[in-house]
């Protein structure tokens, strides 16, 4: 007979491996398939526990290791870049992943609580991952960094069905099917849940469901692709070109190399007048001044612009004039080939710590982690460039990760999605490969292509079926093109909104209701 402490040290290691399993489906490694199992050494942790306590203890082990090993170039960004030792930045991090792990513990508990029988588990674990994943996604500025639908960013045909419901959806049929694999797998093996033996019946109901899942998702997939492809080969197309200046992040900031940094880009954008561009992008704070504030820099750009004949988008601080102060915002410029600036587009999203310091005035001892940009002020979330070939939405750097931006920008009427970003904080960790994996789902939800320029890389673009069309290697000079086709229907959850994830934090909240006059069985 196994003493409680190797009881619960089994409990913990199947939790530890489910984290650490979970990271496994994101990139680098990239090993989507393992997200349909991921789950199932966590769920058989949970089962015949004694109490929520231990439930929440052990969402929070797995929480720990998957967030860990997700992030962990926070450190890295931490130490090169704020110059924070890494006795503070690892205190940091862990701190910030036990924050993410407080939603696991609490799908945890939720599980616990409500799935007192095996089929309830097949309502019960979609509902709560979904609904905790939106939840994380708005509280506190929010953080849907690599949501668990994310994964499947190389799946086509998976992913078409985020035009409905966001990632949101590919997260529940994911928790679905393993919950489908939980429960065959306890049938095998004679095991029961929660004290309610597994049948036959139970076991097969659940395949069932799960390949009914699967079948419509790949179903609406196959046939919506298609039906895309034929829109997409009657629609007009814009030829955009992506510059990325490979500028090294320490000297991005210093005087000195402000000259030589516009003179590359010229340069390189100079060599894309052979792929005939409508539009030529450069990445996130490109322009290393406050431009137009700075004349001569100013005309620097303007002259290069001109000489190159074609419409330019990109990155550069700015400010406006407020009575004595000045408001900093970071910005996206549309500059046309006549050298007349046509729009501005400000950050609406920033990033806490890095642009701006959250409770400054109750908080004055807290700083900036990125000693190199400003206390920035927020833009107006939403704001579409007007262009004379349709309408542009600018997501500036993890402003990607947020579906409601995109979302605003496609109903407010931009036909052209580009994210402008600044990767080369995260070095060559894994970080540059998650961050686009999740612009692939921004496509895909609003039907528009997407245009990413990053000055170190990945730099790329995506059609409105979320095929990755091109991508450029991390730090290295790149000039790319691509010809784009222009959308403009509205999808379903760009007129919606998050009304599936809505509907799963209401699922969840009926259960937990329902459950709390229900005794739990003990094991």
């Amino acid at each position: 007979m196994k003493t409680p402490l190797l009881i619960d040290r089994g409990r913990i290691f199947l939790a530890l491996l489910s984290g650490l399993m979970m990271s496994a489906a994101f990139p680098k490694i990239g090993a989507d398939w393992i997200a349909w199992v991921a789950l199932v050494p966590f769920f058989l942790s949970l089962r015949n526990l004694d109490g929520a306590g231990e439930a929440l203890r052990l969402g929070l082990f797995a929480g720990l290791a998957h967030y860990l090993s997700l992030v962990y170039w926070l450190a890295y960004t931490m130490n090169t870049y704020g110059n924070l030792p890494y006795t503070l930045n690892i205190p940091i991090l862990f701190l910030f992943a036990l924050y993410l792990s407080m939603f696991w513990a609490a799908f945890s508990v939720v599980v616990y609580r409500t799935c007192h029988r095996p089929w309830i588990l097949l309502i019960s674990a979609p509902a709560a991952w979904v609904g905790l994943e939106f939840l994380r996604s708005v509280l506190f500025t929010g953080f849907p960094w690599e949501m668990l639908g994310h994964c499947m960013y190389r799946r086509q045909i998976l992913i078409q069905i985020c035009d409905m419901t966001g990632a949101y959806g590919l997260s529940a049929i994911v928790v679905l099917c393993n919950g489908a694999v939980l429960t065959g797998m306890l049938w095998i093996l004679g095991k029961d849940w929660q004290g309610h033996p597994i049948s036959g019946r139970s076991a097969l109901s659940a395949a069932v469901i799960s390949i009914a899942a699967m079948v419509v998702c790949v179903g609406y997939g196959m046939w919506r692709s298609d039906d895309l492809y034929r829109q997409m080969a009657n629609r007009p197309h814009l030829r955009v070109a992506v510059v990325q200046g490979n500028i090294n992040q320490a000297i991005k900031w210093d005087p000195a190399h402000q000259v030589a940094s516009i003179e590359k880009y010229i340069r390189l954008s100079k060599t894309a007048r052979r792929l005939t561009p409508d539009l030529v992008v450069w990445p996130e704070t490109a322009i290393p001044f406050y431009f137009p504030m700075q004349p001569r820099l100013t005309r620097k750009v303007i002259e290069g612009v001109r000489g190159t004949g074609t419409d330019f988008l990109f990155g550069s601080p700015s400010y406006v004039a407020t009575g004595n102060d000045h408001a900093y915002f970071n910005s996206a410029y549309l500059v046309l080939s006549s050298g007349t600036v046509a729009g501005r587009y400000d950050k609406a999203h920033l990033v806490p710590f890095g642009e701006y310091v959250p409770l400054k005035k109750w908080l004055p001892f807290l700083g900036k982690i990125v000693a190199q940009v400003g206390d920035f002020r927020s833009g107006s979330p939403g704001q579409v460039l007007a262009w004379d070939k349709g309408g542009i939405g600018v997501l500036i750097c993890y402003e990607a990760i947020f579906p409601e931006l995109s979302r605003a920008m496609a109903a407010n009427g931009a036909s052209l999605l580009v994210n402008i970003t600044n990767d080369a904080w995260y070095g060559r960790s894994s970080a540059p490969f998650q961050h686009f994996s999740m612009s692939v789902f921004r496509a895909v939800e609003n039907r528009r292509s997407l245009v990413r320029a990053a000055n170190t890389g990945i730099s790329g673009f995506i059609d409105p079926v979320g095929r990755i069309l091109q991508t450029t290697p991390l730090f290295e000079d790149a000039v790319i093109g691509q010809s784009l086709p222009v959308l403009e229907q509205t999808s379903t959850y760009t007129r919606r909104g998050d009304v599936f994830a809505l509907a799963c934090v209401v699922i969840s909240l009926l259960l937990l209701g329902l459950s709390m006059g229900h005794r739990k069985p003990h094991g």
